[in-house]
C-alpha cells in the first residue's frame, strides 16, 4: 500500500467519489424511466387480452436486450449535430448509458409489478409491499451495471479507476487499486442487498402469520 500511494494522482480520491455519484445518477435515471415504462407494462400484462400478450412480448424482448448493443445504437443512431427547434437530440454519454439500462430496469419492474398487483387483488397488501425491496435491488444492480459507461468515455468511477491503473508501475499495484475499487462498490452494495434480504424475510414471515391466522 505504501508503494502504491506515491503513484496515485493527488485528486484520485475526489475524482473517484465524484465518479461514483455519476454511477448513482445513471442508475437513478434508468430506474425512474424503468418505473414509468415497467408499471404501464405490468398493468397491461395483468389486464390480459391483446394488450397483455403484447406487453408480455415486449417484456421478454427487453429482458434479452444487450446493454452494450443498446448503448452503442443510441450513440450512433442519432447524428451528433441533430437538433429540434435548436435543442440537441443526440443523447449525452451519461444519458446513453442510462437509456441502455432501461430495458433491464423496465422488465424487472414489470415482473415485480405484476406480482404486486396480483397480491393486491388477492387481498394481500403486505405481499404487494415486496415490490419496494425488489425495486431497490434493481437499483443496486443498475449501479453496478452503470460501469459500462467507461467504454464510451463517461467519467464515472470505473473510468477513473482505469485511468489511474494505467499510471501504476506494476501489475501488483494495479491489482491492489482494482481491489480498492471493488471494495468501494462492493461493501455498500452488499450491505444494501443484506438489508433488502432481511426486509423480504420479515415481510414474508408477517404474511405467513397473517395467512395462518385467517385460515380456519
Amino acid at each position: 500500500m505504501t508503494r502504491l500511494l506515491p503513484h496515485l494522482d493527488p485528486d484520485f480520491l475526489s475524482q473517484f467519489l465524484t465518479g461514483m455519484t455519476v454511477n448513482f445518477e445513471i442508475a437513478a435515471v434508468a430506474l425512474a424511466l424503468g418505473l414509468a415504462l415497467g408499471l404501464l407494462l405490468a398493468w397491461a400484462r395483468v389486464g390480459g387480452g391483446a394488450a397483455g400478450v403484447a406487453a408480455a412480448s415486449i417484456i421478454g424482448l427487453m429482458r434479452a436486450a444487450p446493454t452494450f448493443v443498446v448503448m452503442f445504437f443510441l450513440l450512433n443512431a442519432i447524428p451528433r449535430n441533430a437538433n429540434l427547434f435548436g435543442l440537441p437530440l443526440a443523447p449525452s454519454g451519461m444519458m446513453a448509458v442510462a437509456a441502455s439500462l432501461v430495458p433491464y430496469s423496465a422488465a424487472y419492474v414489470a415482473d415485480a409489478g405484476v406480482a404486486a398487483i396480483r397480491q393486491l387483488r388477492a387481498g394481500s397488501p403486505l405481499g404487494a409491499l415486496l415490490f419496494l425491496p425488489n425495486v431497490t435491488r434493481a437499483f443496486f444492480v443498475l449501479v453496478m451495471s452503470s460501469g459500462a459507461g467507461a467504454a464510451i468515455g463517461v467519467n464515472e468511477a470505473i473510468a477513473v479507476l482505469l485511468r489511474q491503473a494505467e499510471l501504476m508501475p506494476t501489475l501488483g499495484d494495479r491489482l491492489i487499486l482494482f481491489a480498492i475499487g471493488v471494495a468501494a462498490f462492493g461493501i455498500p452494495l452488499q450491505t444494501g442487498f443484506a438489508l433488502i434480504r432481511a426486509l423480504q424475510r420479515r415481510l414474508s414471515r408477517v404474511m405467513m402469520r397473517q395467512q395462518e391466522e385467517t385460515t380456519p
